[in-house]
């Protein structure tokens, strides 16, 4: 009877993205039928090129990796999952860390971070609970910025950018953590034309204001607050820049936006 339960749950699904024009693989991920899936995104400004290494390989086209560069998501095996990055050429990792129990419809997402001492690395695991009927746009922040260890960032719409009696969009996006935390599913918005806002945690003093820009239906984005650049120890709180990495889109870099307040 589940055999034939789970038959008849993927026959309809079929049919709802036949008539909606959805894909497969959103399909599957929904189900958990899908192997789980990895990437990578080099969020160190001025850092080396890198290989990620994925229980101590680096899978095909995840090698010689730059600022900004963005992986192919790849399929992996379920179960618990190393992840490091070394300097290309090498396998002596300068992080690592691990994800005890890789499953199904899942996505994976490694970053390298700058650390105050040495390089870091993020780990975010996305169960990807998009409903089949929808196409909003997901969202989730991460902040890599020592220097402004507590964000909030706003998604506001390009016309009015004030943020006085509004509610953070992402709230309390701590150094080294993700909003949502990995292990929940992103927030979801409409696409639209917005500005994106940063301050420090409970604060309505914005320290970042990007240009506006056009956010689509069913984008998937990482929204991730850099330093500018720089020895850390050296740079004010809040000098930072905000590196947006659509996940399943390799076709180009991440884009970095820039701050328009002045002074920043």
């Amino acid at each position: 009877m589940t055999m034939i339960r789970t038959m008849a749950a993927v026959v309809a699904v079929a049919s709802i993205l036949s008539a909606c024009g959805g894909g497969s693989d959103d399909a599957g991920k929904e189900l958990g039928l899908t192997n789980p899936e990895i990437h990578f995104i080099h969020a160190i400004p001025g850092g080396p090129a890198v290989d990620f290494l994925v229980n101590g390989t680096a899978p095909s086209g995840q090698t010689n990796i730059s600022y900004k560069g963005v992986t192919n998501l790849t399929n992996i095996n379920t179960g618990s999952t190393s992840v490091a990055y070394a300097a290309t050429g090498t396998k002596t990792p300068l992080a690592s860390g691990t994800f005890p129990d890789a499953a199904k419809g899942h996505e994976y997402t490694v970053l390298a971070l700058p650390g105050l001492t040495a390089p870091d690395i993020g780990l975010i695991d996305d169960p990807f609970d998009k409903g089949l009927l929808t196409n909003s746009a997901r969202l989730r922040g991460f902040n890599a910025s020592a220097n402004a260890t507590n964000l909030d960032l706003y998604l506001v719409q390009a016309n009015s950018t004030s943020i006085a009696s509004v509610s953070p969009t992402i709230a309390g996006v701590s150094f080294r953590n993700a909003v949502p935390p990995s292990g929940q599913d992103s927030i979801y918005v409409s696409g639209g034309q917005y500005v994106l806002i940063a301050t420090a945690a409970g604060s309505k003093t914005p320290i970042f204001q990007s240009s506006a820009f056009s956010l689509s239906n069913n984008a998937d984005w990482l929204i991730t607050s850099v330093p500018v650049g720089g020895a850390i120890t050296q740079l004010l709180p809040g000098q930072i820049h905000l590196l947006i990495a659509q996940n399943g889109n390799t076709s180009t870099p991440s884009v970095e936006l820039s701050n328009t307040l002045t002074g920043q």
